[in-house]
C-alpha cells in the first residue's frame, strides 16, 4: 500500500471516529433538552433554540470531515469536473527519494527514450549513490485535512511585466519558479521569494541556502550531474555546457519523479508534443503538492507576445514553437484548470 493511500485511510478513519463521537454527542444533548422541556415549566427555557445552533455547527463539521484540506476549495477535491477527475491521480508520488526510489520499467523505458542516451550507466547504482549525497527529504508530500498550504506557481511570460504581482506572490506559502528566472530588479513584478526552482542541469544556477532545488531529470547523466556537482566536479557537459559546481544546500535538493514526468504526458497531455515543457510540469507537480494553487507568468503578454519577462517583447512565438512541446494544448489546459477553479490564472495587467 503507498504513501498516500496510507495517509488517505488514516485521514478517512480519522474524520469518521470524530464523526461518529459528535453526532453520539449531538443526539445525547437532543434527548436532554428534549426531555428538559417536556418536564419544565420555565418559558424562558427554548431547547429548539440551542437544538438548532448546535445542528448547524454540526453540518459545519460534517462539512469538513469531507474536505481534503481546510482551504475554502482544495485542489485535490473530486466530483468537481469529470475532466479533472479523469487525469488528476493523486497516488502518483511527485519525488524520486530515498524512500521512492525505484522507477516501473513501463516509465524507464520512456523516459530513457526522451534523450536517447549512448551507454548510460546503471540506473539502480546511480540512484543508490544520488541518495548517499542528497537526503531527498519528501517534506513537501504531507496532505492533511487540517492543512491549507497556498501556492504560487511563476512562469517565465513577459506578461508580467508591469503586473505589480510581486507582493501577492511573495505572500504563498510556496513559490515555484523555473530555469533561469531572475528576481533581482524585477521583485515589484514577479515577487522576491522563492522556496522551490524547478531546473534542468543546463539551467542550473547557484540558489539561495533556504531554496529546495527541484532537479527535472531527462537522462541518467542529469543525475549523475547532481552527483558530479558536490562531489569531484568532473560533469561539465551533457548536450550542452553545465556548471562544474552549484552553490544550493544539498539538504534542499529534490528530484523530480520520472514517474509524475510519465503520468502528465499520459494523462493530461494525452501524448501531445515529445514531453512535457517545464512549466506544465511544475503546474501540475504544484496540484500534486498544493490546496491552493495561482498560476503567474503563463502564456502571451496583452500584445500577443511570448517572450521573456527579463528579454525584449520581440521574440515573437520562437519559443512557443520548439517542436518539442505543444504550447497550444498545454495552454488548454492551464485555461480548462482555471475554468473549474482547480488553479487561478493571472494572465498580467
Amino acid at each position: 500500500m503507498d504513501f498516500y493511500k496510507i495517509l488517505n485511510m488514516f485521514a478517512f478513519r480519522k474524520r469518521n471516529f470524530k464523526l461518529f463521537t459528535i453526532v453520539l454527542f449531538a443526539a445525547t444533548i437532543t434527548s436532554l433538552f428534549v426531555n428538559y422541556s417536556q418536564h419544565s415549566d420555565t418559558a424562558l427555557w427554548r431547547p429548539e433554540k440551542y437544538i438548532f445552533r448546535f445542528s448547524e455547527q454540526l453540518k459545519r463539521f460534517v462539512a469538513f470531515s469531507k474536505s481534503v484540506c481546510s482551504c475554502e476549495t482544495c485542489v485535490a477535491e473530486s466530483e468537481i469536473s469529470a475532466w479533472f477527475d479523469e487525469r488528476f491521480n493523486l497516488s502518483i508520488q511527485p519525488l524520486l527519494t530515498k524512500q521512492n526510489n525505484v522507477i516501473p520499467e513501463s516509465v524507464f523505458k520512456w523516459w530513457l527514450r526522451l534523450q536517447r542516451e549512448n551507454s548510460p550507466k546503471d540506473i539502480n547504482k546511480v540512484i543508490e549513490e544520488l541518495f548517499e549525497i542528497i537526503s531527498g527529504d519528501k517534506y513537501v508530500l504531507d496532505p492533511s485535512p487540517y492543512r491549507c498550504r497556498t501556492c504560487a506557481v511563476v512562469g517565465n511570460s513577459g506578461n508580467l511585466k508591469n503586473s505589480n504581482y510581486g507582493p501577492d506572490i511573495d505572500k504563498h506559502d510556496f513559490i515555484l519558479r523555473m530555469n533561469h528566472a531572475p528576481t533581482t530588479h524585477y521583485e515589484m513584478d514577479v515577487g522576491s521569494r522563492t522556496t522551490h526552482h524547478f531546473v534542468y542541469p543546463e539551467s542550473a544556477k547557484d540558489l539561495h541556502e533556504n531554496v529546495s532545488m527541484i532537479i527535472i531529470p531527462f537522462k541518467i547523466l542529469d543525475l549523475e550531474w547532481v552527483i558530479s556537482a558536490f562531489t569531484n566536479g568532473r560533469i561539465n557537459f551533457t548536450y550542452a555546457a553545465v556548471p562544474r559546481k552549484i552553490r544550493v544546500n544539498k539538504e534542499k535538493v529534490l528530484v523530480y519523479s520520472p514517474e509524475l514526468m510519465k503520468y502528465i504526458y499520459d494523462n493530461w497531455l494525452l501524448h501531445h508534443g515529445r514531453y512535457p515543457s517545464t512549466g506544465i510540469l511544475s503546474v501540475i507537480f504544484a496540484l500534486h503538492i498544493c490546496d491552493k494553487v495561482d498560476l503567474y507568468g503563463f502564456g502571451a503578454d496583452s500584445h500577443g507576445n511570448w517572450h521573456h519577462y527579463w528579454e525584449n517583447n520581440n521574440a515573437g512565438g520562437a519559443f512557443r514553437q520548439t517542436g518539442v512541446h505543444d504550447g497550444d494544448f498545454e495552454a488548454d489546459i492551464l485555461a480548462n484548470l482555471s475554468s473549474i477553479n482547480k488553479v487561478h490564472l493571472f494572465s498580467g495587467r
